[in-house]
């Protein structure tokens, strides 16, 4: 005769499970005993619940310890999540945010050397609108998204720019544009004050990936009248506050 087992037991063993597991998440290397503490069940119990986790390759357990670590298995799942990950679609909360927060238009943008490409864009309606549209591309050395990214990427992406004028401010020199990469590596976002469109600064600020590579930019951008240079010291840490953000929700591991 079978016996049916309450569908609420079934609920709670799952529960017990994913305590476990995410204990061992975050202390990798406890005993059988640490463990059963840590989650406040019996030896038995978490013996029981790891079984089919071990089975499953979630969880190991070291043959000559005992101890219990994540398995590969997890790699393979957080491998499969992070392959579904749409950019547009993990940054468009913070995007909305940011518009929301500072009144401005927000770009979001992928590298395609030696080019940004426009993928969204989140316009404040009551502004005077950015000229910039989906698809588009711009100068990586001329655009804050731009140098955002490069900051980030090897000599040899520097060394074989060729540094076109688009106005009076553009940086065309190899080692001034060094010199303010550097700058943005260090507080943590980049500006472009006129230096591709002549009457418009930027700010942009990294994001970066599963790998701590970088990955895209995001940024605000309006007219010199309402970005003055005073303010662009205020935007800055909100735009990178935001890229952090999406960063983390990227999988990114020190952000």
């Amino acid at each position: 005769m079978l016996t049916l087992v309450p569908e609420r037991n079934h609920s709670s063993s799952l529960r017990r499970a994913l305590a476990v597991l995410d204990e061992v998440r975050e202390h990798s290397g406890l005993s059988l005993t640490q463990l059963a503490e840590a989650v406040e069940l019996p030896k038995s119990t978490v013996l029981r619940l790891a079984a089919p986790l071990v089975e499953a390759k979630l969880l190991e357990r070291d043959r000559r310890t005992g101890a219990y670590r994540l398995g590969h298995g997890t790699l393979r799942l957080g491998q499969a999540y992070l392959a579904t990950l749409d950019l547009r679609v993990v940054a468009a909360e913070e995007s909305h945010r940011l518009m929301s927060e500072v009144r401005e238009t927000v770009h979001l943008v992928v590298y395609d050397p030696p080019h940004v490409v426009y993928i969204d864009k989140v316009e404040n309606e009551a502004n005077v609108r950015m000229a910039s549209r989906i698809g588009s591309r711009g100068p990586v050395h001329a655009t804050a998204v731009g140098k955002a990214i490069l900051a980030w990427q090897p000599e040899d992406a520097i060394a074989g720019l060729a540094l076109e004028p688009r106005t009076k401010h553009t940086i065309i020199d190899h080692e001034r544009l060094r010199a303010e990469l550097a700058a943005i590596r260090r507080r943590g976002y980049a500006v472009d004050d006129r230096e591709n469109e002549p009457e418009v600064r930027c700010v942009a600020a990294p994001i970066f990936n599963h790998n701590d590579a970088v990955a895209a930019a995001i940024s605000v951008s309006g007219l010199t009248s309402r970005i003055t240079a005073v303010r662009v010291r205020e935007l800055g840490p909100l735009v990178a506050g935001a890229a952090a953000r999406i960063s983390r929700k990227l999988g990114s591991p020190s952000r």
